[in-house]
């Protein structure tokens, strides 16, 4: 995970298309700048940043069960609960699945889990959208990346 770049996604443990489900891992880095205000000397991850996570996720999701045909973009986070902090070095477990798709939309339900107790969760709604242009490229070096994709 590196906060500053919002690379929330460490690896993809599991893409299960038959549920329309993912999960990811991620560990909180022990020193990011982002600590550095939220808050000094009690570094929390901010929930927007596990939002993002839960986000990034459930694109993930969509994009690996749309063969990366089109791109989710985030329109609407809704239902979102918090339970406890994040701090650093924390492993996060991340879940997504894909509740409805079509007419160009999307809605998955996610969460975060620390050692099996939920830390968040939240239901998400993506626009689906072709590609802009040289985005796909990036997109899929950094499914790569994180084992979503493992074409050479």
């Amino acid at each position: 995970m590196r906060l500053e770049y919002f690379e929330m996604i460490d690896r993809v443990v599991v893409l299960d298309r038959d549920a329309r489900r993912i999960e990811a891992q991620s560990t909180v880095p022990m020193e990011s700048p982002v600590f550095e205000g939220h808050f000094p000397g009690h570094p929390l991850v901010p929930g927007v940043l596990l939002t993002e996570t839960m986000a990034q996720a459930s694109g993930y999701l969509i994009l690996g069960l749309m063969d990366f045909t089109h791109m989710p973009f985030l329109m609407a986070v809704d239902k979102a609960r918090f339970r406890t902090f994040v701090g650093p070095g924390t492993v996060l477990s991340i879940t997504a699945t894909l509740e409805h798709e079509g007419s160009g939309y999307a809605v998955t339900k996610a969460k975060i889990a620390v050692e099996g107790k939920p830390i968040c969760d939240a239901e998400l709604r993506f626009r689906i959208m072709p590609f802009p242009a040289d985005l796909d490229g990036q997109m899929r070096a950094q499914a790569r990346r994180i084992g979503l994709l493992t074409e050479a």
